[in-house]
């Protein structure tokens, strides 16, 4: 079969493609920016590729055509494609459909902490020897890869809440229907698809529905939306983790950064988990990925021995370089709630250091500034503030940086923001910068000007 994805630049986009081209079909794809490292990625396993929305890339006429969310009407591809009556379908139903089939998925689904969860879990199948097939929207450091198909009967899905495509506006995790469900968090986000938090409830019971009388729903016991949504009607067995004691699974944090903690299961303790992955929030992404692993079989004991051994996820707390005793870490954080966890991981992994902190208002939710009565609060743990100001952002950051008082600054220009995070730091500090897209090369250009300094000095 010959399969042609629209969009396939993107993580859960080009994941897709991989997994299509490794059961053994045909596969091109399109997308506006055809951009390493994805592009890099799937021409190197016979994946071709291109640019832009030509209609011309129909040509041979593929047998289906797979198509991103990012599409929408309007869009030429788009147009040659419902005009010359191709069959397509979207990302998650073409998933579900032919690669699914049959196995036992487990799906992540959360406003936060997906993409590590779903890493952990994966990795935890893997070091038990389970051999899992995952998509994930991220690239986990144990893997190196973002997808990938086998012959286990295990597959490990990020179970996105965002819509599907322009022409299905249900959640992408509906058509997962899993057997196991991490459901880690549930806030308000994606307002340029959801009116309230109510939307949001709707679309993850509707999820809760799938899920069989014979699997399980690992749940965070500490979360109440999470307990009022599962309260709507369930059907399938749940088991709760948390930190308060309370749950069923509990994490008791061992020192301050939570790099060490214990874990038990009904008051009974399992073991001890000594990584490096600071953050309260990390500690429960593990556990519910340990109580998730036990039901695919994999024993309690050696579901957290794997956690010793995993090595992190891209984009996530990933320290990019050090300069000068200047240490650059790049985080996808961009919500107020994934902010302030992050930040306060950074604080208690680094006593001592002053946290400096490096926002961009990137995602839709951000840009119409439904978060930014929340995001002065969010940096508290910040010893010292940078906020770009994007052209696309209508509202003022200056909003924010006179909020934060003298703690705060910001920028227009990337290059102006660079100079000024420069003139600032000083040996030691901790520079956490954090945008769910590229933020302009930051990141490089930023440990480019460092080693400049250091070479003059």
């Amino acid at each position: 079969m010959h399969v042609h994805v629209l969009g396939i630049c993107g993580t859960f986009m080009g994941g897709i493609a991989a997994i299509a081209r490794a059961d053994g079909h045909t596969v091109t794809g399109s997308d506006a920016n055809v951009y390493p490292p994805m592009s890099t990625q799937l021409e190197r396993i016979g994946i071709p590729l291109f640019e832009g929305w030509d209609p011309r890339q129909f040509e041979p006429r593929p047998d289906v055509v797979i198509v991103g969310n990012a599409l929408s009407r309007g869009n030429p591809a788009v147009e040659h494609m419902l005009a010359h009556d191709l069959p397509y379908v979207s990302g998650p139903q073409w998933l579900a459909e032919h690669a699914l089939a049959g196995k036992w998925r487990l799906a992540v689904a959360g406003t936060h902490g997906k993409t590590t969860t779903s890493s952990i879990l994966a990795w935890i199948l893997e070091y038990a020897g389970l051999n899992p097939g995952f998509l994930i929207g991220g690239v986990p450091g144990n893997f190196d890869v973002s997808a990938r198909l086998t012959d286990s009967p295990f597959f490990v899905l990020e179970a996105d809440e965002y819509d599907t495509a322009f022409f299905d506006k249900r959640s992408k995790f509906v058509h997962y229907r899993p057997r196991t469900a991490i459901l880690n968090n549930l806030e308000f986000d994606h307002a340029d698809i959801f009116e309230n938090l109510d939307a949001i409830k709707k679309q993850f019971h509707h999820m809760i529905r799938t899920v069989p009388g014979n699997g399980l729903i690992v749940t965070n016991g500490m979360e109440e939306n999470l307990d009022a949504t599962l309260k709507m009607g369930c059907w399938t067995p749940c088991e709760t983790f948390g930190s308060d004691g309370r749950s069923a699974w509990n994490a008791h944090a061992l020192n301050d950064a939570a790099s060490e903690f214990e874990v038990s299961l009904d008051r009974e303790i399992i073991g001890q988990v000594h990584w490096n992955m600071p953050g309260s929030h990390n500690m429960l992404n593990a556990l519910a990925a340990v109580a998730a692993a036990r039901h695919a079989g994999v024993p309690a004991h050696i579901g957290v021995a794997a956690l010793a051994e995993f090595r992190g996820v891209k984009r996530r707390m990933e320290l990019r370089g050090e300069i000068n005793g200047v240490r650059v870490f790049d985080d996808f954080a961009h919500h107020p709630t994934a902010i302030q966890l992050t930040l306060e991981a950074a604080r208690n992994s680094a006593p001592g250091k002053r946290i400096i902190a490096v926002f961009e208002p990137r995602s839709n939710t951000m840009r119409m500034g439904v978060h930014r009565e929340e995001l002065a609060a969010s940096f508290a743990p910040a010893d010292h503030v940078f906020i770009y100001q994007p052209p696309y952002v209508d509202w003022s950051v200056e909003d924010i940086t006179r909020t934060i008082d003298k703690r705060g600054a910001h920028a227009d220009s990337i290059d102006a923001l660079v100079a000024d995070i420069c003139d600032f730091v000083r040996e030691g500090d901790q520079v956490v910068i954090m945008s769910n897209g590229g933020f302009g090369g930051l990141h490089d250009k930023l440990l480019a000007a460092l080693r400049r300094q250091e070479t003059a000095s």
